[in-house]
């Protein structure tokens, strides 16, 4: 038989714990269920369950777990107000595949069958088009193209010796090829850590973004033909590098881009629509336990 309490002296008579007699009674009791993570959500009388917050909570990154929840929380609202609206409707939808091979469940097909009933949004016409190609014409601009060459002398960024002397190496390499006592690619084939010394050095076409951020700033600088007068140091090492031949980027013209332009403008007009469509529902509907905001502020008090 368990002992329920703890002597703190020997018990010398009585059948049990009597005040003054050496033993304390130790709780028994139940501890008392953790608290939830929020007060109860409903939407219509619809409850969405903690555990079913706690599950989409993944779906939603954000700093910290409260924010990540809170997210979660909205977005099954969200969701239960158009699965409402869709059985009122009288919406279903057809299970289509999704963009990752999957298949759409009967609730996702419904929810964009009511979307596509309910929320109209216009085409774009070719004078939007335009003012909007008007004005952003630096976003419709061909990249530049880069053909460089480089030698890379690689040093752990972690060892202060070996860097400084990756340096040194790299300046006199560089007076060297400055004065043709040896040419690039084959200096490149000799001493370069990159797997581009097999062709002498030669990088292929680079565009923005393809290389490291230090590396790229030289190469938007770097004339056609010129070498660097020092090294240039990232994280792998110190590179020489020269600019072999560089094209620059034209601006593209309006035709070339209109049914981009067209897209992002539906997209964009979708998306304003579809929210304008759930604040409206939510203005409509009873919801208790969590306060759903949109753009210009709180939808839901």
């Amino acid at each position: 038989m368990v002992n329920l309490f703890t002597p703190q002296q020997p018990k010398t008579s009585g059948a049990g714990p009597e005040p003054g007699s050496g033993y304390q009674a130790v709780d028994t009791k139940i501890p008392p269920k953790a608290r939830p993570v929020f007060s109860e959500i409903s939407v219509n009388g619809v409850t969405i369950a903690e555990n079913a917050i706690l599950a989409e909570a993944q779906n939603h990154p954000a700093d910290n777990p409260g924010a990540a929840l809170r997210a979660a929380a909205e977005a099954l609202v969200i969701r239960e107000l158009l699965l409402q609206k869709a059985a009122d409707e009288q919406v279903t939808g057809t299970p289509q595949a999704t963009a990752d091979g999957k298949t759409e469940t009967a609730e996702d097909a419904a929810i964009r069958a009511l979307i596509d009933i309910l929320v109209d949004v216009p085409s774009a016409s070719d004078a939007e088009c335009r003012r909007f190609y008007d004005n952003n014409r630096a976003r419709f601009r061909s990249e530049p193209i880069f053909e460089a060459r480089h030698i890379l002398l690689a040093a752990d960024p972690t060892d202060e010796a070996v860097r400084r002397q990756a340096r040194a190496e790299a300046e006199q390499m560089i007076a060297d090829l400055s004065t043709g006592a040896v040419g690039f690619s084959e200096l490149a084939r000799a001493r370069s850590a990159c797997p581009s010394a097999e062709q002498g050095g030669n990088l292929g076409q680079l565009s923005p973004g393809s290389t490291v951020p230090e590396f790229e700033a030289v190469l938007m600088r770097l004339p056609e033909g010129e070498m660097v007068t020092s090294p240039v140091e990232t994280r792998y090492g110190f590179h020489i590098i020269r600019m072999d031949r560089r094209i620059e980027g034209a601006q593209l013209p309006f035709e070339a881009v209109q049914p981009r332009i067209a897209a992002w403008l539906e997209a964009a007009a979708w998306s304003k629509a579809v929210a304008q469509f759930i604040a409206v529902l939510a203005a409509e509907a009873e919801i208790e336990g969590i306060e759903i905001t949109g753009a210009d502020g709180p939808l839901v008090q």
